[in-house]
């Protein structure tokens, strides 16, 4: 097994953060429309805990909260 020096592994945690990450395109649900709508709220469930998910890691979205929801909704039509 190679011994690795401590100067040759990175930790993410301790790189220097120089801008925000922002993450986008999201997902388009529109492809979801043909499914229940018990199924298609399961879907806006999931993407609005997936999309709180990666702002609790502290990526920045591109797309504002209230935006995210119109598009996701009229997307899913419900």
């Amino acid at each position: 097994m190679k011994n690795l020096s401590k100067s040759n592994i990175r930790n993410p945690g301790s790189l220097p953060g120089t801008a925000p990450v922002i993450a986008g395109p999201w997902p388009n649900y529109s492809n979801c429309r043909h499914l229940t709508e018990r199924d298609r709220w399961e879907i806006y469930g999931l993407a609005k805990a997936g999309r709180a998910a990666l702002e609790d890691r502290g990526i920045i979205m591109d797309e504002s909260y209230d935006q995210f929801i119109a598009r996701i909704t009229r997307e899913l039509d419900i």
